[in-house]
Formats: structure tokens, C-alpha cells, sequence
């Protein structure tokens, strides 16, 4: 990764560069803006060696559903990935679209049902709309945040169905007590929205978004685990 980079073998990586290379990783500016503040310790704009290695492992924390902070760079956790043809890391032999659903049918049911009752306009619902919904799990709004973000996979600023169920899958898992992640996993993204890779028989386990924007973040806060969904 390093060589990626630093093509010259100068030992340090550039802001501007390494700003490239980092958005492969799949990851939020915001996240990205934490990574690079926790390595470049004093501030320089440049990253050595050392502080680069830095910001790999706290990609791949970020990438892991971990905290990304120096006290999680002791943690045991795989590579980071990026998504780059010229990444050793891509996971071969499995297309994007063979990949199943994280979503069971039969909660996909249920989460149309809740859809439905939100009376969604042109099969979009906005912000407002799934924001009680999501308060509603009184998760922390720094959580529902992720959500909306991670589930927002086009950043038109409004759900669609399959969005949605992406929301109400995330939110279910919180509420069961497991981390959300930093950046969506590929098996989370609906086979709907997966763009077939370039690279034949070549998928990066991280899918990337070609928009970056933040503006559309709604204020935030679904249904608690034990609402009966019938109504």
C-alpha cells in the first residue's frame, strides 16, 4: 500500500495523496478527517512510514465495526480494503451480484410493511419521514447517524425500499447490542444497487460511493425490537 503512494521511496506520504488513496477504503470524509488526525500527530500535512501504518490499521478498525482511536490499534483485526484494481486485497473468485442478501426475506416483509405505512412519495421516503421511525429506537443519535448514512446508499438525501431495509436491518442490530459499522459491508448493500466490478471475477469487499456529500443528513433518531409490526 505504501509503495502505492510513495512511488519514489521518499518515506513520507503527501496529504493530496494519501487523501486519494484513503477514499478507497469506502469510508466517510468524516471518518477518514478522524483517521488522519490521529496520524499525523503533529500536525505536518505529511505522514511518514510509521504514522502511515497508523492510518491503514485504523482503516481497518473503522472497516471492523471498531472504534477508530489509538487505544484500537492493539486490536487484532484483518487488512484494510480498498477498492483498487491494483490492491492486493481484492476478494477473487466471487461476483458482487452471487453475494446473498444480509436481509432475510421474511424481514424484508416487514420492513415494506413499515415503508408502506409511511406513506412514501415516488417509492422515496424523505428524511422526516424515517426520522421518527428511527427515534423511536432511542439508540443514541450519533448511531442513528451511521444509520441514515450508511443506508442512504445514493445520497439523494431520501430512502427508497430497499434503503429503507438496509435502516431497519442496522437499527435491529444495535439494538441487539452489535456495533454498527463504519462503512457498509457488501453483503449489507441490496442486490439492487451493486454495480458489476470492471475487474473480472474481482470484488472489493468494501462498495464505494461515487457521491460524497453529508448535507443530506436529516436530524436523527425505528421501531424498538418488541413494537408488534402488525399495525
Amino acid at each position: 500500500f505504501l509503495s502505492q503512494v510513495d512511488s519514489t521511496n521518499a518515506g513520507r506520504v503527501l496529504a493530496s495523496d494519501a487523501a486519494v488513496f484513503l477514499k478507497k477504503s469506502g469510508l466517510t470524509d468524516l471518518v477518514l478527517g478522524k483517521i488522519w488526525d490521529l496520524a499525523d500527530t503533529e500536525g505536518k500535512g505529511i505522514l511518514n512510514k510509521q504514522e502511515f501504518f497508523v492510518a491503514l490499521r485504523l482503516v481497518a478498525c473503522a472497516q471492523n465495526g471498531l472504534d477508530v482511536s489509538l487505544s484500537s490499534l492493539n486490536l487484532p483485526v484483518p487488512p484494510p480494503r480498498f477498492t483498487d484494481t491494483s490492491s492486493p486485497l481484492l476478494l477473487s473468485g466471487t461476483a458482487s451480484s452471487d453475494l446473498p442478501w444480509a436481509v432475510k426475506l421474511e424481514d424484508k416483509v416487514k420492513y415494506d410493511a413499515i415503508f408502506d405505512s409511511l406513506n412514501p412519495v415516488n417509492g422515496l421516503l424523505s428524511g422526516d419521514k424515517v426520522k421518527p421511525v428511527l427515534l423511536n429506537s432511542k439508540l443514541p443519535v450519533d448511531i442513528l447517524g451511521r444509520v441514515w448514512e450508511l443506508s442512504d446508499i445514493d445520497r439523494d438525501g431520501m430512502l427508497d425500499r430497499d434503503e429503507f431495509a438496509v435502516a431497519m436491518f442496522l437499527v435491529y442490530c444495535a439494538l441487539e447490542k452489535e456495533p454498527v459499522p463504519m462503512s457498509l459491508p457488501a453483503a449489507l448493500v441490496p442486490p439492487s444497487k451493486r454495480k458489476p466490478l470492471s475487474v473480472p471475477g474481482a470484488m472489493p469487499l468494501i462498495p464505494s460511493s461515487t457521491k460524497e456529500s453529508h448535507q443530506s443528513l436529516p436530524p436523527v433518531g425505528i421501531l424498538a425490537a418488541k413494537t408488534p409490526l402488525t399495525q
